[in-house]
């Protein structure tokens, strides 16, 4: 039977395959790890790559949007999507963590934008968020976000003539509002936070990250609920 025959050739092969992974592992083994080396009193001994992609991030700065106090020992920057529905819930999450632990200046609330390609009317909304910050300061982004956030249904559901609806309900003047919304001088902007989300793990939205005064970092991956995201919080504050 052809079976058989074809039989005179398994073992050699399997020894040729064997001999191959052994090579491979011992090669792969040589390789640096993805963890820094740290001696006892805390310092990386050298150099390592990126422990996650969340190291990719990208540093705050002025052109964020900032909530709570710059001394505050942790920073959680998120990512998001304006017609997400799990954004729009963890919104609210988000809120209560302020309220818990930004006013005790313990986190600071960084957003950025995360767009994404199945929800079309985002893009234009994170944009209206940023001409409302160019209007009214970091006071009426963060209202009109809030504003979002409460009246879309999300999923794409939001009526565009609602934009310039909350810009003036937010105190903002209306007509330079929609020649802002026209101007397309936030597309950049927009879309380098959307490299910047993807560059630092984010697959999805809402993607948040964590970081400690020293650097450390811990991912939120996605609308997890208050207890999950108090307890990441209250383990960074405990040096964990």
């Amino acid at each position: 039977m052809e079976q058989t025959s074809n039989n005179k050739f398994v073992v050699p092969a399997a020894i040729i395959i064997a001999g191959l992974i052994i090579a491979g592992a011992l090669f792969y083994d040589r390789k640096p790890t993805s963890q820094p080396t740290v001696n006892p009193s805390g310092q990386n001994q050298a150099a390592s790559p990126a422990a996650s992609p969340a190291d990719n991030i990208q540093p705050v700065n002025d052109k964020d949007h900032i909530l709570g106090s710059s001394d505050a020992p942790i920073t959680f920057v998120l990512f998001s999507d304006l017609e997400c529905s799990y954004c729009k819930r963890f919104h609210i999450t988000m809120q209560q963590i302020m309220n818990d632990y930004g006013k005790t200046g313990k986190v600071r609330w960084v957003f950025r934008h995360f767009p994404l390609d199945n929800h079309p009317k985002a893009r234009n909304e994170a944009i209206a968020t940023e001409c409302a910050a160019e209007l009214g300061g970091n006071d009426a982004f963060w209202k009109y976000l809030d504003r979002i956030f409460e009246i879309t249904p999300s999923n794409n559901g939001l009526d565009p003539a609602e934009l310039p609806k909350i810009a003036e309900y937010v105190g903002l003047d209306k007509i330079k509002f929609a020649a802002c919304l026209a101007s397309g001088k936030f597309d950049q902007k927009i879309a380098e936070s959307s490299q910047d989300a993807m560059k630092s793990g984010a697959q999805g939205t809402p993607y948040g990250v964590l970081i400690g005064l020293n650097g450390k970092k811990s991912v939120i991956p996605g609308a997890l609920p208050y207890s999950d995201v108090k307890k990441a919080i209250d383990e960074m504050l405990a040096g964990k």
